[in-house]
């Protein structure tokens, strides 16, 4: 309280120059400018002189905007809004059905839980089509979500020619380090025109191929069309139905904007990268009542390369929050670590082809935020229990889930040597992940960087 009791210091203006106040503030070197007056700032202690902006009630909250000003503020947020909802329903009425109304089957291969959740997601968006899940155990649901039971349009089956048959539709779950061998033992039965939905994420440890590389090249089909599904988007929330946004992105615009209608729904947001800028743009010219034809727009809907790198690096950065955690080194640490993270798989995914914007959008930072501060996440839980100083080798045997982060570690290295970049945040990763340093010392490594 007497911190408040002393004196302010402010500036005030002093046209005439003839402050009689000791803490007034001369300026010999200013320049002589006839045709107008001088004026010298000066500093005086005291209380602050009344000004014509604020209320001059003493009574009267400064902050506190007048009744009328109230309802001016209101009013422009509510035309906002309004404007907004207009143009979201107009955009609704036009947009078109015929994709879901035509699909008749859906094929998911892997039975994993973001598998497992994507499939009752499309099943539950008609009845009438057919869900078919290739997987080891049939019994997958009991598995992964064992208070949910999956709609009576999914069926589960080990045989690859029956799951295939007939499907619209293709969305591979396998995990990436298994994903050459298991396309290569289904190969036969793919019709060459199915479309691949990739839900997989991560790099191939050996080779540093993606998806997109991965699935037309195992099953020897380069024209075998391709689409990326990513987003900050854990399987259990999409089981229950809460809130999701996530991102497609394909070299053909037309089978992303198909696949945009299939799976879009009341509680989970498909975008394509051009379409959720073009929006936010739109947005920012409704509010302040400026013309559309001004807004710039980037269209990364191509941008299949940004998409995978910021899908896999992103789990590779979960470990390193984790390991944070787990050794309790505070907010501090954790936020720049996640910060550099961010800016080292900027770095790689724009030598590598990608676009800045689709590293700062859902599927770059909205995934790394979610993965890398939610205990919900299988490789910030590797990092956290790495960090508490337990091996490697006991965590990945008690999980019943793949931690993509572990593998794609190994390929960091790698990736970084190819395109020059400096990441050594996720380089100090994959050396803990190959036991070559510990925690402890790839803090203090980090910390002593050059400035």
């Amino acid at each position: 309280m007497e911190a408040l009791l002393e004196p302010v210091f402010v500036f005030k203006l002093n046209p005439s120059f003839t402050s009689k106040n000791p803490y007034t503030v001369h300026f010999p070197n200013l320049p002589k400018i006839p045709s107008k007056p001088l004026v010298v700032a000066t500093c005086c202690a005291g209380t602050p002189s009344p000004s014509p902006l604020l209320p001059q009630d003493s009574d009267q909250n400064p902050l506190q905007l007048s009744p009328d000003r109230t309802r001016d503020r209101r009013k422009v947020v509510r035309i906002a809004w309004e404007k907004l909802v207009r143009w979201s329903r107009s955009w609704r009425s036009k947009a078109k059905t015929d994709v879901l109304e035509r699909t008749k089957k859906v094929v998911v291969l892997g039975g994993g839980s973001f598998g497992t959740a994507m499939a009752a997601h499309v099943a539950n968006r008609k009845a009438q089509m057919e869900v078919s899940m290739l997987v080891r155990d049939p019994a997958v649901c009991r598995k992964y979500f064992p208070e949910h039971k999956l709609p009576e349009n999914v069926t589960a089956t080990s045989d690859a020619k029956t799951a295939l048959l007939g499907a619209d539709y293709c969305l591979h779950a396998v995990p990436v380090q298994f994903s050459t061998s298991f396309l290569e033992g289904i190969a036969e039965h793919v019709d060459p025109g199915l479309p691949f939905i990739s839900l997989s994420k991560g790099l191939e440890l050996n080779t540093l191929r993606m998806m997109s590389q991965i699935i037309p090249q195992a099953l020897k089909n380069p024209r075998q069309p391709f689409i990326a599904l990513s987003g900050p988007s854990f399987a259990l929330e999409v089981m229950n139905k809460l809130p999701t946004a996530m991102v497609v992105a394909s070299k053909d615009k037309k089978l992303a904007h198909a696949v945009q209608q299939l799976l879009s729904c009341s509680h989970l947001r498909i975008s394509t990268s051009s379409i959720s800028i073009t929006a936010a743009a739109l947005h920012i010219r409704l509010l302040f009542f400026c013309s559309c034809d001004e807004v710039v727009t980037s269209d990364n809907l191509r941008d299949v390369t940004g998409v995978e790198i910021a899908g896999a690096l992103k789990n590779v950065l979960a470990i390193a929050a984790g390991i944070v955690e787990g050794m309790n080194l505070g907010n501090n640490s954790m936020a720049a670590l996640v910060a550099q993270g961010c800016s080292e798989i900027r770095w790689l995914a724009t030598k590598m082809g990608g676009k800045p914007a689709t590293i700062t959008g859902l599927s770059g930072t909205g995934d790394i935020m979610l993965t890398c501060f939610v205990n919900l996440s299988r490789n910030k839980r590797v990092g956290v229990r790495l960090g508490s100083g337990e091996e490697l080798e006991d965590i990945l045997s008690s999980m019943n889930q793949v931690a993509e982060g572990v593998s794609t570690a190994g390929a960091v290295i790698a990736l970084a040597q190819k395109y020059n970049v400096k990441m050594p945040v996720l380089t100090a990763v994959a050396r803990i992940m190959d036991s070559e340093l510990t925690p402890k010392k790839a803090v203090l490594e980090l910390m002593s960087l050059p400035q």
